[in-house]
């Protein structure tokens, strides 16, 4: 994004309501440059104490866990593909369900799998990794390099305004932006141009500034190979006569977003920006046995992001170690929306409000050592 000067305070006060105000300073380039003068980038963290032998024990990495988690994953989409196979053939209003809960199989777990493997951590096999990786980035129409230095910068700066590109709830709120996400129309119309323009060899200009030159190539293979799938399945509907094949590959990455969104706002949302500490910008959510194994141990957000190379498999254990220095947990998500839904509310017409979480000791600030 080309750099531009930010009006000063006084100027912008005349002009403008306080909300249009906040927006303008998110996205004007000079909030990435300001926020590296509050020393917010690259910053030092808050981390609670753990003993490092432990720590060493925690950050193990086993294929045996994701290879069962990883099986029983896709035995549930194939499964639930046949269902609707037959449905659909069988011109069964059972075929919506049945497509709903394929889509929702197909899309919603591949973003915790797409992030797990991202780190690294799912597996201790580096190919696993890269191999479920790839696939569930294709199947939540991702571009995969793109999005793996995207997320390192989001654990670089999380929350920092003008630097973290993966802020899911920005303010002032957008509503309509989260009821398109419920089906991924505003990611996938954000992604589509920058996919097609990167199968021509072109690299947009926002993946410039953390993408490396060298990965440059990868990414423009991937949406070439994304862009050949997808086309090739649109034929396949042309030549059968059948949208078929689409709800299959292709539309599950939009109708199947529901239940990543609805995991994914607890994360962050509401939660104030440009601080050092998650214990303050990230939630834990205790979730059932299901939705913990649909979100691979995710809803443990403040200690990933505390110790982004712990396993999916030993988060719950990590939590237990360190919970006496973190804010009460939230019971479920249930719990966690009575809090997103009012304080995004306020954002909208208040975009300074934010949620304030009770740490044990003083949370670290910018600037601070």
């Amino acid at each position: 994004m080309k750099e531009t000067r930010v009006p000063d305070t006084e100027t912008r006060s005349r002009t403008a309501s306080s909300a249009s105000r906040y927006a303008a300073y998110r996205l004007i380039g000079g909030a990435g440059e300001r926020a590296r003068a509050a020393g917010l980038v690259n910053a030092e963290w808050y981390k609670c104490a753990v003993p490092r032998p432990l720590m060493k024990q925690l950050m193990q990495r086993s294929d045996a866990a994701a290879i069962r988690d990883t099986v029983i994953w896709y035995a549930a989409i194939v499964f639930s593909g046949v269902l609707a196979w037959f449905a659909w053939h069988a011109h069964s209003l059972w075929a919506i369900p049945a497509f709903f809960l394929y889509g929702t199989l197909y899309c919603s777990p591949a973003d915790s799998r797409w992030h797990e493997c991202g780190h690294g951590t799912a597996f201790k096999t580096r190919w696993m990794n890269d191999a479920l990786y790839q696939v569930a980035s294709f199947q939540i129409f991702r571009r995969a390099t793109v999005w793996r230095w995207s997320h390192a910068r989001h654990h670089t700066d999380t929350l920092v305004v003008g630097r973290d590109p993966e802020i899911a709830s920005p303010r002032p709120t957008d509503w309509l932006g989260i009821a398109l996400n419920a089906v991924a129309l505003k990611h996938v119309s954000n992604e589509l141009p920058k996919m097609l323009a990167a199968a021509f060899g072109r690299i947009d200009d926002e993946a410039r500034t953390y993408v490396p030159e060298s990965e440059w190539p990868k990414v423009i293979r991937e949406a070439r190979i994304t862009v050949a799938i997808h086309a090739a399945v649109i034929a396949a509907c042309v030549y059968f006569r059948t949208f078929l094949p689409l709800l299959y590959i292709g539309l599950p990455s939009l109708y199947g977003a529901w239940l990543y969104l609805y995991f994914g706002l607890t994360q962050h949302a509401g939660m104030p920006e440009n601080v050092l500490d998650h214990r303050l910008n990230c939630r834990t959510v205790m979730m059932n046995p299901l939705f913990r194994f649909l979100y691979w141990n995710m809803n443990y957000h403040v200690e990933h992001h505390m110790f982004p190379m712990v396993p999916f498999h030993a988060l719950p254990r990590l939590h237990e170690v360190v919970k006496a220095d973190m804010p009460p947990r939230y019971g479920s998500t249930i719990a966690a929306y009575a809090e997103i839904i009012p304080a995004l509310i306020r954002q909208t017409r208040d975009p300074s409000y934010h949620v304030t979480r009770p740490v044990p000791g003083a949370p670290r600030t910018a600037g601070q050592a």
